[in-house]
């Protein structure tokens, strides 16, 4: 059978180079390393996949019995190298102007969350400088997990143990999230919270977005 190996190769070349070049505008005072972390949080195995959900790209993919009876369908790595190949099929049928708008349409809102995310650009780093800045002290996750060796899900929840006596939520789970890895999982609870937080209390100098996004017509 055939694969998507030689489509995969030419979108992730289109889906880093639309990625850069809208970086390099909306961001115009940023250096090239900040730059480089910017696109790292955009482009790479997670975040594609996360498309590819929205999309529910892995009812569309031809699996061989392996991958379907280990749950190939939502696993991140086949997710993300379809993304790429719909993105490299797009460029192929519709030429570049086309493949550009495609990508920029699915990858907007990670650019934007990109744009929020603290020094570190992942969530866990961006709560624990919130949490910091708000004396709430060290973040710890919580990881239980549940299934068979080969599709095990994870659940996390993201707390405080350390918080102040005064805090009205005390210790209690800040936020939660779900994945097909314990990695995936915490990212997705510390997402929640530093949303809840950041809702809660506001953000603070310690905690503001690493850079505020630029808009187009600027």
């Amino acid at each position: 059978m055939p694969t998507n190996e030689r489509l995969e190769f030419l979108g992730d070349a289109v889906l880093g180079l639309v990625v850069t070049d809208e970086l390099f505008h909306r961001h115009p005072d940023l250096p090239e390393g900040r730059l480089a972390k910017l696109r790292s949080a955009v482009v790479n195995m997670r975040a594609l996949a996360s498309v590819a959900r929205a999309l529910d790209l892995g009812s569309a993919v031809r699996l061989g019995r392996g991958e379907e009876a280990t749950g190939g369908r939502d696993k991140d790595s086949i997710l993300a190298d379809t993304t790429e190949a719909v993105i490299g099929a797009a460029y192929l049928s519709c030429g570049p102007d086309a493949a550009r708008d495609l990508v920029l349409r699915l990858v907007s809102p990670l650019l934007e969350v990109s744009a929020e995310l603290g020094a570190g650009l992942d969530w866990k780093t961006s709560l624990q400088e919130l949490g910091a800045a708000h004396g709430l002290g060290p973040v710890e996750y919580l990881v239980t997990e549940e299934g068979p060796d080969h599709a095990k899900t994870f659940a996390a929840e993201a707390t405080f143990p350390e918080a102040p006596a005064d805090d009205p939520r005390g210790p209690a789970p800040r936020g939660r999230g779900e994945g097909r890895s314990k990695k995936e999982a915490e990212q997705e609870a510390a997402a929640s919270a530093w949303r809840a937080l950041h809702a809660e209390r506001g953000a603070t100098p310690a905690a503001q977005p690493l850079v505020q996004p630029v808009p187009q017509d600027a």
